[in-house]
């Protein structure tokens, strides 16, 4: 059974930090590039970092110099710092795993594999 477990989410103050987690299991997560999305009502779910298994990295413009995505491949844990939060930044936060060809924020609708979700809400 695949699964993708999200967790640290919360309600901030704007400025404020959430570190987010993402535990995987039931497939071989070295094997897939790691990444986090995000959804609101007034916004379709959009790519906000992705991390190869090597480690390289790409952010969204909207959240660069503020979030930073990292993992734990032998703990099959995938996380992302959240600081200097906005108030735009409020919206359900989704884990995701991609084959590494689909290892960029625009394959949104090709991930493998999608956790339920966490809730971030960031108040001014």
């Amino acid at each position: 059974q695949v699964q993708l477990a999200e967790s640290g989410g919360g309600s901030v103050q704007a400025g404020g930090s959430l570190r987010l987690s993402c535990v995987a299991s039931g497939f071989t997560y070295s094997r897939y590039c790691m990444g986090w999305f995000r959804q609101s009502p007034e916004k379709e779910r959009e790519g906000v970092a992705m991390i190869t298994n090597s480690g390289n990295t790409v952010y969204a413009d909207a959240v660069k110099g503020r979030f930073t995505i990292s993992q734990d491949n032998a703990k099959y844990t995938l996380y992302l710092q959240m600081n200097s939060l906005k108030p735009e930044d409020t919206g359900t936060y989704y884990c995701a795993a991609g084959r590494p060809w689909y290892c960029s924020l625009s394959y949104r609708d090709y991930m493998a594999y999608w956790g339920k979700g966490t809730l971030v809400t960031v108040s001014s």
